[in-house]
């Protein structure tokens, strides 16, 4: 008769419940945009353990943090609006563990907003950004006559390599609206401690997020494509918001509300 084999049990208890999920909007901001997701996700579980912040762990061989990350931006791009999730095993405020993550992460990646996360998965309710490129020297005739020849096409499509190879596919029905504007316009109806240039042209945009996931550079690709703009030097990106796409006022709504 074969033997049958042992299943290997990690030693020890096991890990403490989680009792508590916590959701959490971070920044990006100033030179902490160049950080990569791999050094973030370092950052925070230091972060976390200076903090004292009751993390729950994974079973196994290789206990890792309860932690989960929805759609980050890509290195380069700041932002106002990500996200992430972590899983506690004691019951805690969501505002002190706001004001204790913030002090010990480092200036730059800044802790906005923790709430007891509700039903449903988060990464659900990312279904658009609320995009802002500044194209410094960039006069602001040749940006709108870019843009408005992007936006007559019923299709624009563009080809990025992936790990998978190269992958082509339209950019244009994802890109629910785009305004070009005066630096002083940029940020009328948007509550952010960004501040942009006054010799720049500036893309305001919402794009809904998709399979593949349209990217701001790949709709720079297209407006170079299509209306041959070349700017002196690659727009500065940042993410004003990101979740629930309110389709009648187009615009991006709060996704921990």
């Amino acid at each position: 008769m074969a033997r049958q084999a042992r299943q290997r049990v990690p030693e020890g208890p096991a890990p403490d419940p989680a009792v508590q999920k916590l959701r959490i909007r971070y920044t990006k901001r100033g030179r902490l945009r160049f950080t990569s997701s791999r050094d973030f996700q370092r950052a925070l579980e230091r972060a976390l353990r200076r903090a004292d912040v009751p993390m729950a762990f994974s079973a196994g061989f290789h206990p890792h943090p309860k932690i989960s990350y929805a759609n980050a931006a890509a290195t380069g791009t700041g932002s106002e609006a990500e996200y992430f999730e972590i899983s506690v095993t004691q019951r805690v405020e969501p505002e002190s563990v706001r004001i204790a993550l913030d002090e010990a992460l480092p200036e730059g990646i800044d802790i906005l907003q923790v709430v007891e996360a509700a039903s449903g998965a988060l990464a659900d309710r990312l279904e658009a950004s609320d995009w802002l490129l500044e194209f410094a020297g960039v006069p602001l005739e040749v940006l709108a006559a870019a843009v408005d020849r992007l936006l007559e096409r019923e299709t624009a499509e563009v080809t990025r390599l992936t790990k998978s190879g190269p992958r082509t596919f339209d950019v244009r029905a994802a890109i629910v609206s785009a305004r070009v504007l005066a630096p002083g316009d940029a940020l009328a109806d948007t509550v952010t401690s960004h501040a942009v240039g006054a010799d720049c042209a500036i893309l305001r945009m919402v794009v809904r997020h998709t399979t593949p996931a349209v990217r701001p550079d790949d709709i720079l690709t297209a407006l170079r494509e299509i209306a041959d703009l070349q700017p002196p030097r690659p727009p500065l990106v940042t993410r004003l918001a990101q979740g629930p796409l309110d389709t009648a006022n187009v615009r991006v709504t709060d996704p921990l509300e």
